[in-house]
Formats: C-alpha cells, structure tokens, sequence
C-alpha cells in the first residue's frame, strides 16, 4: 500500500495520524518509518514534517531505523526490575547475541526496552510484536523465543 492510499483508508485527518503511521511503518519492509514516506505524507495530509517526526519520536513503537521482523519490548518498570527485569534482560542478550537497541543479524528479533507495558500485576512482563507475556523467568524466555522462530519457519 502507498502512503496516499494508506491515509485515503484512514482517513486525512490529523486524528489519524497515529494509525496512519502504525500502517506505513507495517508496510515497510524493515518495519521503520523512512524519509521520503514521511515527506509523502506530509504532502497528502498537508502537516509539516516536523510535526509528523515529532509526534512519531514520542512513542517508542515507531523507529526510524530498521527493525527486525519481530520486536521484543522488555519492561524496565520498577515491579518489574525488583521482580527480575536484569536476569530476563541477560537471558535475551545471551540467547539473541545482541544487547538493547541492537537486530539479530538474521533480522528475525530487535531487543528494545519500554518504561511500561501497563502490566505490572504480572511482572516481570516484556512484550513480541502485539502479545505481551508476564510472571517471566529466563527458561520461560527461551521457550516463547523458540515458539516465536518455530512460527517463522511454518
């Protein structure tokens, strides 16, 4: 979908934008937004791209660098760091050969962190793409990753 037909679904209005921007970045193929998407978008909902830069680097689910396919979020709260946050942190750099900010080189898992995921009931909580999975340990970790790897070779 282009970024013309993609704000014609949502509708050009400045409401949208957030959604307009969750669609662009899901149809590109590195899973970020890219300048001349967000040029183009500007032209069409005539919103200077400033705003669009300013209000897309506010939210940590948009990024405007490539990402892998799937985006592990781990949560940095307070419940969830006295509740282990550090270990499942080192479990996921050991098991993905990357650390916080960084893609795997096979471009399956980017490791990003997030200040909250609104379920510290169930800390520790860190989420993959839309799911999110609490009362965590590192063996449990291991297990989502492989069901995850499992999906993508299905």
């Amino acid at each position: 979908m282009t970024v013309a037909e993609i704000v014609h679904s949502r509708g050009n209005s400045r409401e949208n934008l957030i959604q307009i921007l969750h669609d662009i970045q899901d149809a590109s193929g590195d899973h970020s937004l890219h300048p001349a998407e967000l040029q183009e978008l500007s032209a069409v909902m005539a919103i200077p791209v400033a705003d669009i830069v300013g209000t897309a680097s506010f939210y940590t689910m948009f990024s405007f660098r490539p990402r892998g396919r799937h985006v592990i979020r781990l949560c940095e709260s307070p419940p969830c760091w006295v509740m282990g946050e550090e270990d499942l942190r080192s479990a996921l750099e050991a098991r993905l050969g990357i650390t916080v900010g960084q893609t795997t080189p096979d471009g399956q898992f980017t490791l990003e962190t997030s200040s909250c995921l609104g379920t510290c009931g169930v800390a520790p909580v860190m989420s993959i793409d839309d799911e999110v999975y609490g009362n965590l340990t590192a063996e449990k970790v291991g297990q989502i990753l492989e069901r995850c790897a499992a999906q993508d070779r299905a």
